[in-house]
């Protein structure tokens, strides 16, 4: 879907192309009109339970430990708002507009598919302010991933209501003020219906497709730069070889290897040592790369398929069912976010991969005995330091993140007076993804800087097609390395160019096949 047109949301059948489109840019948003009957018949049954005086959690009750205090009606309008106001303790850095979008996008899906007794006017107002361009200031720390994501959809809560702050372009300004400059109502939260925005998954659920959405462009840039390496390094193509893969089976070193193939096809470069090489293997960084790099896309892949199911689901509690002619109030634990965390932490590890082998192919290419090109990419080395503090930081950073890919979801803390007693810590596994993310593009962009410079040193002849187009693009940015200069610009420019997808831009007709 193109980022220029607007998206009808059809509760529980969002596509990943409209997930990633919502991340990359703000679309017009509107809910499929036959959602609207489901959403109003469940608002209607909790105002029935409200109305027949039994006892229901969350609805007519206290929450957590405090479920067996009783609220009269009277004051169930007082118990929402309230639990909004204590439960926003939320702390750090604000979540960024890409990751709010989807937040948002994700509770209006969720409570439209009619579980959840919100009434239709906590839906338009939600999808007002997405459309208005409000977001919600949503601090990035205070949630374990149980019982939702508690205290950041609070704050995404707080914006509707017209308390504390949201951001318009980037500005922090007054809720309140914001909302009535967009001709948008405060809503006054109803029975259930505080519980019902709080309870819920989204934010661990946005944050990891932000870091799905990443590891894709990290993994083709990382497979273009390795391409790029292999023919600076004068490294051999035969371990791309179809037979090769086919016999170990594994499909995502299959797909690899055919990339690999396509990448470095028609080299000049590859052309001129195929006869008179006495090298009989490269290094793993070199050879294994199909392998290596399948694998990350198998676990990208599937922690996409988790995340696509997580995205579409109704993940708060209690849950509304029709029991023939009743409705019906059944309390559960889809709030308990397990399912992201084991798909954050996956990503981790693809993250940290990608990152691992790229640094280590710029430490062959700085290696003249390896790589047979000049001491670390420079003339008159010596007197010129070129690539070799480059390498230190690709090194530093590949090491960080090796610590940061620690499970976030081996660990829990019990909450609530031990009533929440074993969490996921989905959020925090999902919110790590970010600074790995951005560790590991400033590594794959010293390699490309790296391999270009390589490659430059065997001219006049040429990589492949295109290579050769990878090549040119970053020359636009970035000059040959003739003498040392201040490098930082450098490797930022690179880096801009992994995170923003345009190495697997200039290739973009191979990695068709890699999105699910």
């Amino acid at each position: 879907m193109s980022v220029n047109m607007s998206l009808i949301l059809k509760p529980g059948a969002m596509t990943l192309s409209e997930l990633r489109s919502v991340w990359g840019a703000a679309a017009p948003l509107s809910l499929a009109p036959e959602a609207y009957p489901v959403i109003e018949a469940s608002a209607a049954a909790v105002q029935a339970i409200v109305a027949k005086g039994d006892a229901a959690y969350g609805i007519n009750t206290g929450f957590g430990l405090l479920a067996k205090t009783r609220i009269p009606d009277d004051k169930l309008e007082q118990l929402q708002r309230n639990l909004i106001l204590s439960h926003s303790v939320g702390t750090g850095e604000l979540m960024s507009d890409a990751v709010c979008r989807l937040i948002m996008l994700m509770k209006i899906g969720s409570l439209a598919r009619g579980y959840s007794g919100v009434r239709p006017l906590i839906i338009n107002t939600l999808i007002a302010i997405y459309n208005a361009g409000i977001m919600p200031a949503i601090p990035a720390k205070g949630s374990v991933g149980a019982s939702g994501d508690l205290a950041p959809l609070s704050h995404m809560t707080l914006a509707i209501m017209g308390v504390g702050q949201v951001r318009v372009n980037g500005e922090l300004q007054d809720a309140a003020a914001a909302l009535k400059a967009a001709g948008i109502a405060p809503v006054v939260l109803a029975a259930k219906e505080g519980l019902a925005l709080i309870n819920g998954t989204q934010v661990s659920t946005a944050l990891a497709l932000h870091g799905l959405f990443m590891a894709e462009r990290l993994l083709e840039a990382g497979m273009v730069a390795g391409a790029l390496s292999l023919d600076a390094a004068k490294g051999s193509d035969s371990p791309f070889d179809a037979r090769v893969h086919e016999v170990r089976g594994q499909p995502g070193q299959i797909a690899a290897a055919s990339i690999y193939r396509q990448l470095v096809s028609d080299s000049a470069i590859r052309a001129s040592h195929l006869v008179g090489d006495e090298r009989v293997q490269d290094p793993y960084c070199l050879r294994c790369q199909p392998q290596v790099m399948g694998a990350c896309w198998d676990i990208i892949n599937n922690a996409a398929r988790t995340l696509l199911i997580e995205a579409n689901a109704v993940t708060d509690n209690p849950l509304l069912f029709k029991d023939g002619e009743l409705s019906v109030v059944v309390s559960g634990g889809n709030f308990h976010a397990e399912p992201v965390a084991f798909a954050a932490d996956t990503l981790a590890l693809a993250i940290a991969e990608i990152g691992s082998i790229s640094e280590r192919r710029i430490s062959l290419l700085i290696d003249a005995t390896l790589s047979g090109l000049p001491p670390f990419l420079v003339r008159d080395p010596g007197v010129n330091s070129g690539f070799m503090i480059a390498h230190v930081t690709a090194a530093a950073l590949a090491s960080e993140n090796k610590s940061i890919a620690h499970p976030g979801s081996v660990d829990t803390i019990p909450t609530s007076a031990n009533q929440e007693d074993h969490v996921s810590m989905a959020t925090y596994a999902a919110r790590r993804l970010e600074d790995m993310a951005q560790n590991t593009a400033a590594i794959v962009g010293i390699e490309l800087l790296a391999a270009a410079q390589g490659i430059d040193f065997h001219r006049p002849l040429t990589t492949s097609p295109h290579l050769e187009h990878v090549h040119e693009q970053l020359r636009q940015k970035v000059p040959f390395y003739e003498v040392d200069r201040f490098f930082a610009p450098d490797i930022e420019a690179a880096k801009g160019m992994v995170l923003r997808g345009e190495l697997s831009a200039s290739c973009k007709e191979l990695f068709t096949a890699l999105h699910p």
